[in-house]
């Protein structure tokens, strides 16, 4: 027990054994102001009655009011002994408290300090009939204004993009090949993957039904899948959109969400019901030479399957015709036959699963930008489909990786690897060290040639991933880590 602990020591003056001839002396009557009769100064003071000690700060908490003077104080329980406190404080939040406090108000009246009445009720203090009217009118209207309030919600959520919480978890797709990979039958794979692809006509600048594409059905909720620039101009201009399934029948549809970097759109189309999902696959077992399968409706010509093989894989492609509406895919090249409007339809592979998706063909440089088929034609793999409309489903929106830092895209080609021209302060790329001038060879396992394949290679990555870069600076190869950032579009 420490001192501050133990309890005053008995005064002095009192003998502890009685002496002879010594008596103790009367009790005088006690003074109203609190001390007794004939105390003066110079004269002995009389012995103090023992108090009982004071309860401490803890206590308080669950004593109750001290008794008045006129009533007598009960015996005081036997408490159990305090057990130290715990050296370190504890962080547990006060709950707030409602009504008289609990511990008593502090004794300055004569005679010795009261011990603590546990046994006395606190008496309960009734309410006024008309406060349980004010209560419940307050109830009332504060139900009624949480109705609003949630009603407001529920439609904010609902014209913000995303449909599926759970995203591509929360669909029902398609997950069985319908085919067997050895089939070796293109008509068996048109079969099958023709009541899964669709045609999309949607407005483009003013023109009802002046952008054509293609599409194909990802799950038996209704939605699907196609290009970005073959609704773009209906989004930005909130114009009609239409889906033709396989059978003739014109669909009304809305854009869940989509994605200019990728060159993705998500739709859901009204009345569903008939639309069969296709089955998604998977691009990084594809070889070159391997046999695929193109469907949509080039031309405007629906309900088209074209034929081919595997011409090249991780293809650093760029399209559209400036910085704002560019994408950049690391493609699966093919020589099967892709025509303007065969845009967003399905590459498939013979076991009948969707392993790309058709977005942009190579030409000669003509005059017309849409000179057709050259043997040239390239799709977004099949992977960055899942991640992409996965995101979409979830929010409506979709994220890219960026390193913060700008590389030279144009003018003739870095024969050694991407230039960096800037390095934007506070981004992954300054916290990694990266200058301006430095040369970036690799990109993980990745080579790299140029501006247009370092962009590729990172957008193959997701946000918030750790990537190593093999970076050339005066000469000299360094490898460093970067931790990808996330840019919405």
């Amino acid at each position: 027990m420490s001192d501050e602990d133990r309890p005053e020591a008995q005064s002095s003056d009192e003998p502890t054994q009685p002496l002879a001839g010594w008596r103790p002396e009367e009790p005088r009557p006690a003074h109203p102001q609190g001390r007794a009769y004939g105390d003066a100064a110079g004269a002995s003071p009389e012995p103090t009655p023992e108090r009982a000690p004071e309860p401490s700060a803890d206590e308080h908490l669950v004593a109750g009011p001290p008794p008045t003077a006129a009533q007598p104080a009960p015996p005081a329980p036997q408490q159990a002994p305090q057990q130290a406190p715990p050296t370190a404080p504890q962080t547990v939040p006060m709950a707030p408290q409602f009504g008289p406090p609990v511990a008593g108000p502090a004794y300055f009246g004569p005679g010795p300090y009261p011990r603590p009445d546990y046994a006395r009720p606190t008496p309960a203090r009734k309410l006024p009939l008309w406060s349980w009217v004010a209560v419940a009118a307050v109830a009332l209207v504060v139900g009624v204004l949480g109705g609003l309030a949630g009603a407001a919600l529920q439609d904010e959520l609902s014209s913000q993009g995303g449909t599926v919480d759970n995203g591509l978890d929360g669909v029902r797709t398609q997950s069985a090949a319908p085919l067997d990979a050895d089939n070796g039958s293109v008509p068996a794979v048109a079969q099958a993957l023709l009541p899964s692809t669709v045609q999309i006509v949607a407005e483009y600048d003013g023109e009802s039904g002046g952008a054509t594409g293609s599409g194909f059905v990802l799950d038996r909720e209704g939605h699907v899948v196609t290009n970005n620039h073959v609704v773009a101009s209906a989004a930005e201009d909130e114009g009609p959109i239409v889906v033709i399934d396989h059978a003739g029948k014109r669909h009304d549809a809305t854009i869940v969400g989509r994605s200019s970097v990728y060159d993705l759109a998500v739709l859901q189309v009204e009345a569903a019901d008939g639309l069969e999902p296709a089955a998604l696959g998977a691009s990084q077992v594809l070889h070159v030479g391997d046999p695929v399968v193109a469907f949509g409706a080039p031309l405007g010509l629906s309900q088209t399957v074209t034929s081919g093989i595997v011409s090249a894989l991780n293809r650093p492609v760029t399209t559209g015709d400036s910085a704002d509406d560019s994408s950049y895919i690391n493609a699966v090249q093919t020589d099967a036959a892709i025509n303007p409007g065969n845009s967003g339809g399905p590459l498939v592979n013979l076991a009948g699963e969707v392993v790309g998706v058709n977005s942009a063909i190579a030409t000669t440089g003509g005059a017309t930008t849409e000179s057709g088929n050259i043997g040239v034609g390239f799709a977004i793999p099949i992977e960055q489909v899942r991640t992409t409309v996965d995101q979409i489903l979830r929010t409506g929106k979709a994220e890219y990786p960026v390193i913060g830092a700008q590389v030279r895209t144009g003018g003739e080609q870095d024969s050694e690897g991407a230039t960096i021209t800037e390095v934007m302060p506070d981004t992954p790329a300054e916290r990694a060290g990266l200058q301006k001038d430095d040369v970036i060879t690799r990109v993980g396992d990745q080579p790299v040639n140029d501006g247009i394949a370092l962009i590729v290679a990172i957008r193959t990555h997701r946000p918030g991933e750790t990537v190593e870069m093999s970076v050339v600076r005066g000469g000299e190869e360094q490898v460093v880590e970067i931790e990808l950032d996330g840019k919405v579009g």
